[in-house]
């Protein structure tokens, strides 16, 4: 008899939770809105992604654009496999029973208002034959024009889950043409700009390199919606992951042209075990849609970067000197002592002492030892850290320092007394790179031994101002001694012990500065710098090069979050050129200053106070991109002061031809009703400044529609240029 009923009580549950009342969700900010709507069997779907409605009325005219039948072609809000998802899903799931199938249907959805301009709504989805549950986050900013999306998944089946799927963000789009812009690369040539059209299948980004994971790729792209992407007009869509490590973003244009983008941690060699009762929470996806190209998108996530995310996000930043440029490992405190009275010398904020000052049984002479030993070298520095920061102390400069804490050398009493603490092979042949191993974070004892790094030298040196946190190596050799049998979960559960370990350090010393560093862009992501105030975007400091660089991480970053330092490399550009590149962002000269000419070192002095004079129009202001290095010889950028009463504009000739026609650079952001005196500043000692347009009055309207001729035709030149309101 119980047989008999059993299939009787399934189609009732099934019948009861078809029948529910169609509900309609809004999420929106000023500009934007997304609208999911429940199909009359209950599953969830997107109704409409696009520029925000003026009239709400509007919205029910979309209705019929969804299909109320699971046919494999709709736009589930979050497709799940094992079901009638012809395409990519969002989710998958292996049940105790083994069934690979699970259909999620709409419980409930909750908003609430998490200030004036930050709405959250929440989603809950339910399986009727399974106890599993996704809710679906969505946070919206009203005036920044930024959506967050994110899920959580859990269940109560009697024994662990395999999770093969777990997406952050699923949206869809109709056009007649897609290009995605992808920003890939490799150590010293990151973020090199691609645009390519998207036709039927799938494209993937990825990285599978765990610990550095942007190493080739970073985690960020631009769709153009219809055409390619351009700068001051058209739609675009802008996606980032807030996630440090192994990612993924899936474009997929389906039979009938419609673009599906999948985002979320890369599910490679990643199914994830989770036991019942706990809860998988998925990184954040965050996105903008603009509709005046990628220059407004920018601004866009700029703003809401330095309200929201960065940490310190609408603080100062701290100049600085470097020494590994002068010294390498090549150094004592002697040395260095001389170093800080350069520091102060320059005006510079802060030294910086970089990597060589650890190890004692295997001293850093080299980075083939000692990294994974954080005491002193007594032979370099026989009184310690210490008397490093109180020779800065009395100089009146500040001291920072470089960490590498997640890493170890195989070479080292810390490998020797924990080798149960490296993500290391039992049996097979270990593979180093840059003769180093990764340490296990997914361990809490080496997430301890970790947050002891950082905390030891804060504790022994209360007056440390700023961390340099670097990462040089992939994780290789992948096997978790901690994990045993659930090595699936090591590429989630590393990067959820580091930031384990960075909510301690944030909670224990919430003011201090740290820049996330790893073998130059390798972590570029907004959820490591909800920790860091910077990030180091290259290796690479050779200022043609950085031109490129600076422009592609631009496109996401604002200026205050990336790091910009003044080198030796490229000896055919002249100091102002390197200066002048290096003020786009966050200040720091990493170079010999003894060995720079007098006029170079007065330059670089005087350079420093116009840096601090002016920093918080980058900090704090607009950036336009106005003329692209990717289109020819020169580049231009500006960033224009809140109330549009200030403006700095960045002019560099890198290569132009001979007798080249040159075109005027046209301004943006300006008042055009009020008017601008421009000064060209910055000059190096004994130069005059342009008399073309130096110290004369525009208005608003001809900067921006006429220009200024900004441009030379010498070979790796650049002007700065100051714009004041008059009045």
């Amino acid at each position: 008899m119980r047989k008999k009923l059993l299939p009787i009580l399934l189609f009732l549950i099934v019948v009861t939770h078809t029948a529910v009342k169609s509900e309609t969700i809004h999420i929106a900010t000023n500009e934007t809105e997304l609208v999911l709507q429940t199909a009359q069997n209950g599953r969830l779907f997107q109704l409409y992604l696009g520029p925000r409605l003026a009239a709400a009325d509007d919205y029910n005219h979309l209705t019929a654009t969804m299909k109320s039948k699971s046919d494999g072609q709709s736009w589930e809000a979050y497709p799940v496999s094992g079901t009638e998802t012809y395409f990519e899903p969002a989710f998958g799931l292996r049940h105790n029973d083994g069934n690979m199938a699970t259909v999620l249907t709409y419980v409930s959805h909750d908003v609430k208002k998490v200030s004036d301009d930050v709405t959250e709504t929440v989603i809950t989805l339910k399986d009727v034959l399974y106890p599993v549950q996704v809710k679906l986050y969505y946070r919206t900013f009203a005036k920044d024009n930024i959506i967050e999306s994110w899920s959580e998944i859990s269940h109560n089946e009697k024994k662990a889950v395999n999770i093969s799927h777990y997406a952050s963000s699923m949206l869809y789009w109709k056009r007649a043409k897609y290009f995605l812009t992808e920003f890939s690369g490799d150590w010293a040539k990151e973020v090199n700009m691609n645009t390519q059209q998207l036709n039927f299948g799938k494209k993937m980004i990825d990285s599978k390199l765990g610990a550095r994971a942007s190493l080739h790729v970073s985690p960020f792209f631009t769709v153009g919606l219809g055409d390619a992407p351009r700068e001051n007009d058209g739609q675009v869509l802008m996606g980032t992951l807030g996630w440090t490590g192994n990612f993924r973003f899936t474009f997929e244009v389906d039979n009938e042209n419609n673009l599906r983008v999948i985002s979320g941690i890369n599910p490679e060699a990643a199914d994830y075990t989770l036991e019942p009762g706990k809860v998988f929470a998925t990184p954040t996806f965050i996105f903008t849609l603009s509709t005046q190209g990628t220059g407004k998108g920018s601004r866009d996530l700029h703003r809401w970067a330095r309200n929201y995310q960065i940490k310190d996000g609408k603080g100062d930043r701290l100049t600085l000197l470097n020494n590994w440029e002068s010294t390498a490992f090549d150094f004592d405190e002697k040395k260095l002592e001389g170093l800080i009275e350069e520091t102060k010398y320059l005006g510079t904020d802060m030294f910086l002492l970089d990597d060589g000052w650890f190890g004692n049984k295997y001293p850093r002479h080299s980075d083939t030892q000692g990294l994974g030993d954080w005491q002193p070298t007594a032979n370099k520095l026989p009184n310690g850290v210490p008397a490093l920061v109180k020779a800065a102390t009395r100089t009146g400069v500040k001291f920072g320092i470089w960490i590498e804490p997640e890493m170890v050398s195989a070479k080292s009493e810390l490998f020797e007394k924990h080798p149960d603490w490296v993500i290391m092979l039992p049996n097979r042949e270990r593979y180093y790179f840059r003769n180093q191993l990764v340490l296990d974070l997914s361990n809490p004892a080496v997430q301890e031994h970790v947050f002891g790094v950082v905390d030891h030298l804060m504790t022994e040196n209360p007056q440390l101002a700023y961390l340099k946190w670097d990462c040089n190596s992939p994780i290789t050799n992948i096997y978790s001694p901690y994990l045993k049998d659930k090595q699936n979960n090591l590429y989630v559960d590393y990067v959820r012990g580091l930031y384990k370990v960075l909510d301690r350090i944030k909670a224990k010393y919430p003011n201090l500065p740290m820049m996330l560093c790893s073998g130059g862009g390798g972590r570029t992501d907004y959820e490591g710098l909800r920790y860091f105030t910077e990030f180091w975007p290259s290796d690479n400091t050779d200022p043609v090069e950085r031109l490129f660089i600076q422009w592609g991480y631009s496109q996401f970053f604002p200026s205050k979050a990336i790091s910009c330092h003044v080198t030796s490399w490229n000896h055919d550009a002249s100091i102002k050129f390197r200066v002048d590149v290096a003020m786009q962002g966050k200040l720091g000269f990493d170079i010999n200053v003894k060995e720079l000419r007098e006029e170079e070192q007065t330059f670089c002095k005087s350079a420093v106070a116009t840096y601090n004079r002016l920093k918080k129009i980058n900090f704090s202001g607009d950036q336009y991109r106005l003329v692209s290095p990717y289109d020819g010889n020169h580049t231009a950028v500006m960033y224009v002061g809140e109330g549009q009463k200030n403006a700095v504009l960045y002019a560099y000739d890198v290569y132009p031809r001979y007798a080249e026609n040159l075109l005027p650079v046209q301004c943006q952001g300006l008042n055009p009703a009020k008017k601008y005196r421009v000064t060209e500043i910055n000059l190096m000692p004994g130069k005059t400044p342009a008399e073309a347009f130096n110290g004369k009055v525009y208005s608003g309207e001809y900067l921006m529609k006429v220009g200024l001729d900004a441009f030379t035709t010498s070979k790796l030149h650049s002007r700065m240029l100051e714009l004041e309101m008059v009045d």
